[in-house]
């Protein structure tokens, strides 16, 4: 077989194949896509050949993730649909402002690294349901773990909607929106199922380098494209807003964003996993810092990009702004825009893979072993995971396919880590006015109160206002209300908060 490239046409170049006399033509957009298929399913069968058997080894990478590999599949978490074609949806709206959200990822991760992770780590726990019960009763790691699936299962499933956007954008001869989804969770599934959470970690390196790489080139690109910044808010109707860092959003919605990222980089399954997956407590302390330093500028790079294609499409309509992003990118050259694709769609695999084994996790080691099966063989116990893995992806593919906006159903499913946030901060640091059924109630509590915030003709509607409409600001009163409620009327204390002494392993 010869093959090499050529131009064809200014949107494409052509991969030329010949055996026995059939010229095969590809884009070189797809090409890409394929390598970097093929480059994330060649790290998960090494993964799979090289790491220890077991499922500590497939759910926590044995236990053995130093401080850079926290830091990428960290970031690898944080920078995924949200955060990259979200951000640009939302900037298409309210302009560079809508960055915010990965700023306050930002901050959520070094907050999670200074209080909590080098504390998770020491206790040398795999879930949040889990630490509950060991302080708190089953009820609690019961209620935990249903309401920890649910949020994984809602953001797993907006990795999906990105990927498919990404995809159809990218090969619309191709992929359909939903063909694209479709092919996202064959790949997010397939790679999580081999591989586990060191398959994530090594692939994490190679998404996030290209993210950076994709992104970084396109914004300049662009803006570069249109005729420089001056020129792009030339063209937008409102520059003074949409060109400012600050002004298109409310501030109360800002610091709505930081605090729900502080409350679920502390307990959602997600961040947790990959704590509890440090060498040390020491490497999940450190790698969550520097993770918050790595995801900080993303956000502000995708907002341009919505920008950018504020003032190249001024007549697209908001409810197709989830393709502002890939629009953008798209008017690129073909090399730049095939890399900058496979950027974004890396950002979904990143943050999908790590998602997606934690919903399993979560099913696997708090429900199946602990309720359905406490005395599962390991050999057999490392099949449920991977039969979790399965099952999970196939559920949230039809989450993605029932989902709205990005950003909005995402700050929904995060603040339900409310209550679980509010119950593990008591137990670090006030254990005195914790009760045994404190973690039921106050996660119960935590959970009816996203129900009623979101459900039609909620009777929540007319109070909304005096919570600058933003949830996290009615879900911490009521769950703090609630736990200090049970710690007058429930008089049976948790044992007594014990930390494993830190070493090295």
């Amino acid at each position: 077989m010869v093959a090499w490239f050529i131009f064809l046409q200014h949107k494409y170049y052509a991969f030329v194949a010949w055996k026995k006399g059939s010229v095969v033509f590809m884009s070189i957009q797809l090409v890409i896509v394929v390598v970097y298929i093929a480059l994330l399913f060649g790290i998960s069968l090494w993964v799979k050949h090289k790491a220890d058997s077991g499922s500590t080894a497939f759910l926590l990478a044995g236990r053995k993730l130093n401080t850079i590999l926290v830091a990428v599949n960290v970031t690898g978490l944080a920078v995924g649909a949200a955060s990259t074609v979200g951000v640009a949806q939302r900037a298409f709206s309210v302009g560079l402002a809508a960055g915010w959200y990965n700023g306050a990822w930002s901050i959520g991760a070094i907050v999670m690294g200074l209080l909590a992770a080098g504390k998770l780590r020491s206790m040398k726990v795999s879930t949040i349901p889990e630490f509950f019960e060991f302080y708190y009763d089953t009820k609690g790691r019961a209620i935990a773990a249903i309401g920890l699936v649910i949020i994984m299962c809602v953001i797993t499933a907006l990795q999906y909607m990105a990927g498919g956007a990404i995809l159809s954008s990218l090969l619309p001869e191709i992929f359909s929106f939903h063909g694209g989804m479709i092919m996202s969770a064959v790949v997010f599934i397939g790679i999580t199922l081999i591989g586990g959470l060191w398959s994530s970690g090594l692939a994490n390196i190679v998404s996030v380098t290209l993210i950076y790489i994709g992104i970084i080139y396109s914004a300049i690109q662009s803006v570069s494209n249109v005729g420089g910044w001056d020129a792009v808010l030339s063209k937008l109707p409102n520059p003074e807003v949409m060109g400012s860092p600050v002004a298109g959003l409310a501030f109360a919605t800002i610091l709505g964003w930081i605090i729900v990222m502080i409350t679920q980089t502390i307990t959602a399954q997600g961040p947790v996993q990959i704590a509890c997956g440090a060498k040390n407590a020491k490497a999940a302390r450190n790698g969550y810092v520097l993770a918050g330093l790595m995801i900080f500028p993303v956000g502000f790079i995708c907002a341009v990009l919505g920008v950018v294609c504020k003032a190249m499409y001024p007549e697209m309509p908001v409810a197709q702004a989830a393709l502002a992003m890939p629009k953008v990118v798209m008017t690129l050259d073909p090399l730049a825009g095939g890399v900058t694709l496979a950027a974004l769609w890396a950002a979904d695999v990143s943050t999908a893979c790590t998602i997606l084994l934690g919903a399993a996790t979560l099913f696997s080691n708090d429900i199946y072993k602990r309720f359905i099966n406490p005395t599962v063989a390991e050999n057999k116990f490392v099949i449920i995971n991977r039969l979790s893995v399965f099952a999970v992806g196939l559920i949230t593919l039809w989450f993605a396919f029932n989902a709205a906006g990005i950003v909005k159903t995402m700050i929904a499913g995060l603040s339900m880590t409310c209550g679980l946030t509010c119950v593990f901060f008591f137990t670090m640091f006030a254990p005195g006015l914790c009760r045994r059924s404190s973690a039921f109630w106050t996660t119960l509590v935590s959970l009816i109160g996203i129900a009623l915030w979101f459900v039609p003709g909620s009777p929540l509607a007319g109070i909304k206002p005096l919570f600058a409409n933003e949830v996290i600001y009615f879900e911490w009163p009521i769950c703090i209300i609630t736990f200090l409620l049970v710690a007058m009327l429930d008089k049976n204390k948790i044992k007594e908060v014990v930390e494993v002494p830190e070493k090295d392993e």
